[in-house]
């Protein structure tokens, strides 16, 4: 959508609440998807969100539920905390209880026990089973609606049964268990149309199911998911017993979270951050982050003040040590990208780190010796000193070495203990550029003094 209708869009929408034309602003809104809604929400301030999604909620309940389903977690939380209990128990009831979980782990447990006790039962305990799995797992992600039949059940059966189940958010497959509703096999709708009515379920049944535990983080489930091209993929407890399923519009919301995460982690940001909060909410999730960066960078300085002697005496290092420093940390959070990047889908591990390493330094030197060849020339065109151009040169190499070693080794070393490779990477990384770099810069001038001067 063009940013001037947006734009024009939401001017309408701010001046219809002003006026109290409600009525106005469900015709301006109602032939919206709800993903357009839900980003249309977000530009709206807290007394305007409300009165909008009230609005929606009066005339379309479904529409509102949608929307709610569309808003980051967060938000969600946020906007259902501030409506009437009675206007938020009607909307929870449209929810799906794989939508249901996550929003209400974030408000207030008064709140919760408010909505879960307002809801039927069969709702409320789907919503309870989900919320005791941990965050960020396939249990707490997943769907307990599915069609799922036992293996004897002949075709027509099943297609009868399918019928009275009604429609179910994850229709894409038939799960085939066992008398204990151990997971044994999978039917594609597709087949139970096209296969003799009298045909057993087991006879058709793809035995090699792809499936994944309550316990397998949700970033696993994703990429099992993208790996094998699935649509939905089928959630089991430790017996293997079916218990849910994962389809693929909850994984593409993984997706986008995990990338937010990473994001967010690698340049030392708290994930629940947001350009709404209070200036003070901020600076306490970001100080904390910048103390620790505080503490990492001050390495640089203490190596800078021991070659202060060097620096007095040719005062032109203190001109290019920024640059030394800025193109190992540019180099290094290049490798840091690319390898949390291969970290998050599965290609590089530890123990197969050995081709990674060799080829980022590969890639390092090679750069190093472009660039450092470069500056060399230019040092020396400008300042007539090949020696000069000699100590920045191989600096530049060594420091380029060292950025896509440890650019490297830090998240894999990170994914080792049971960190995320991302967090306090970026950090980790500007302490050794730019102190190791400084280090070379500055030790290699000394030893190079006698021919600067």
């Amino acid at each position: 959508m063009k940013l001037d209708t947006i734009r024009l869009i939401i001017n309408s929408s701010r001046k219809f609440i002003n006026i109290g034309a409600r009525q106005k602003l469900w015709n301006l809104l109602k032939n919206f998807h709800p993903p357009d809604l839900a980003g249309f929400i977000n530009h709206f301030t807290d007394r305007e969100k409300i009165i909008l999604f009230v609005t929606i909620h009066e005339n379309d309940n479904e529409k509102a539920a949608e929307v709610l389903s569309e808003l980051a977690p967060e938000d969600a939380a946020d906007l259902i905390q501030q409506i009437p209990i009675d206007t938020a128990t009607k909307i929870f009831h449209e929810l799906p209880s794989d939508d249901m979980a996550p929003i209400l782990e974030l408000v207030s447990e008064e709140l919760k026990n408010k909505i879960l006790t307002s809801l039927e039962e069969r709702p409320t305990e789907e919503v309870k089973e989900l919320l005791e799995h941990e965050e960020e797992t396939a249990g707490r992600i997943m769907s307990p609606n599915f069609y799922a039949l036992n293996e004897n059940t002949n075709v027509s059966d099943a297609i009868t049964a399918m019928q009275l189940e009604g429609d179910v958010e994850s229709a894409f497959y038939l799960y085939v268990v066992d008398d204990r509703n151990h997971l044994k096999g999978v039917v594609s709708l597709r087949q139970v149309l096209f296969s003799k009515p009298n045909t057993p379920l087991k006879n058709i049944m793809t035995t090699d199911v792809i499936s994944v535990q309550t316990d397998t983080d949700q970033e696993e489930a994703a990429r099992v998911v993208a790996d094998y091209n699935l649509v939905a993929i089928p959630v089991t407890d430790s017996e293997m017993k079916l218990v849910g399923v994962i389809t693929v519009d909850d994984i593409i919301d993984v997706i986008d979270q995990e990338a937010t995460e990473d994001m967010y982690k690698m340049v030392s940001l708290d994930t629940t951050d947001r350009i709404k909060d209070s200036p003070y909410s901020s600076v306490k999730k970001r100080l904390p982050f910048l103390l620790f960066s505080l503490l990492t960078a001050s390495i640089a300085p203490l190596v800078v003040n021991h070659f202060k002697g060097t620096i007095q005496q040719v005062v032109t290092l203190a001109v290019f040590m920024p640059l030394v420093a800025a193109l190992g940390g540019i180099a290094g959070n290049q490798t840091v990208a690319i390898i949390v990047r291969e970290i998050a889908v599965g290609q590089t591990e530890w123990i197969s780190a050995k081709k990674a390493l060799f080829k980022e330094i590969v890639v390092g030197i090679s750069n190093g010796i472009i660039i450092g060849l470069i500056l060399g020339a230019v040092s020396y065109a400008i300042l007539g000193n090949p020696y000069l151009g000699l100590v920045l040169g191989l600096a530049v190499i060594i420091n380029l070495f060292i950025a896509a070693m440890v650019g490297t080794l830090i998240p894999l070393f990170l994914k080792l203990i049971k960190l995320d490779p991302a967090l306090g990477s970026v950090n980790l990384l500007t302490m050794c550029t730019d102190s190791l770099g400084l280090l070379t810069f500055l030790g290699l001038g000394t030893l190079f003094l006698n021919y600067l001067i």
